[in-house]
């Protein structure tokens, strides 16, 4: 950001809304809006619990669940679409409506097929990021250059060979960029499941303290979950700056 001619670094735009929450918070105008300062203390508070260890332990692991199938079924939908004119017919019509719709409303209809437990929760991470993974590989394939597959059978390529050393790699940027944004996606899909679900683990815990006007807790465990889909964003973010020349080689 360039301000007046001088580069101001990102983290100063953080910085001023942590001082404009504090000023909101001091103030107490709005009680759902404690000073920032109260929140960080919590916060400090909130990790050292056995509570906070066992929620963040439950919902890790639906979290890497959901997530690790969402990214092998979303690049597998991705490619056959991308290779396959008639999946493409057949799929992308219910890919894009289900990328766009209200995905928390189909959660109940998850918790009847599956039951109340930690398999629901699983798929309904795998539904909230699958759908966009899906997108992007998908237009990844579609962008690969007919020459590039031409020269893999010219030279003798194998299928499979075909799919991981030419298709994949040039794709892969926007394979990355799905993986991205599903990320984020699918930490908003733990706390909804965990919430509508059975009320376990984070969810759990937003219930309660809610419920409690708790607002403290309640604004520090929501900085723990920004601060875990940002971080892992970030550094999904670093491997796409090390595979951008693969977007340029096509």
């Amino acid at each position: 950001m360039v301000l007046f001619g001088y580069r101001i670094p990102m983290m100063f735009s953080l910085a001023l809304w942590c001082v404009a929450w504090e000023l909101l918070g001091r103030s107490e105008v709005v009680f759902i809006f404690p000073a920032f300062s109260h929140v960080l203390a919590a916060f400090w508070v909130l990790i050292g619990t056995n509570a906070f260890r066992n929620a963040a332990l439950m919902s890790l692991e639906s979290f890497a669940y959901g997530m690790g199938i969402a990214m092998v079924a979303g690049i597998a939908l991705g490619f056959l679409m991308g290779r396959s004119h008639t999946a493409n017919r057949f799929l992308g019509m219910w890919v894009n409506i289900f990328a766009s719709a209200p995905l928390s409303s189909l959660v109940p209809v998850i918790m009847l097929l599956f039951g109340l437990g930690s398999t629901t929760i699983i798929v309904t991470v795998t539904m909230f990021a699958v759908w966009i993974i899906t997108l992007d590989t998908f237009a990844g394939v579609r962008h690969v250059s007919p020459s590039l597959i031409e020269m893999g059978r010219t030279f003798g390529a194998t299928r499979w060979q075909l799919y991981r050393k030419i298709l994949f790699l040039a794709a892969l940027p926007e394979i990355l960029a799905g993986v991205r944004m599903g990320l984020i996606r699918a930490v908003k899909g733990v706390v909804i499941g965990q919430l509508l679900v059975s009320v376990v683990g984070f969810g759990q815990m937003f219930a309660i303290y809610s419920a409690g006007l708790q607002m403290e807790k309640f604004w520090a465990l929501t900085l723990v979950l920004f601060a875990f889909a940002l971080g892992g964003s970030w550094l999904v973010e670093q491997l796409e700056h090390r595979v951008q020349y693969y977007a340029g080689s096509r």
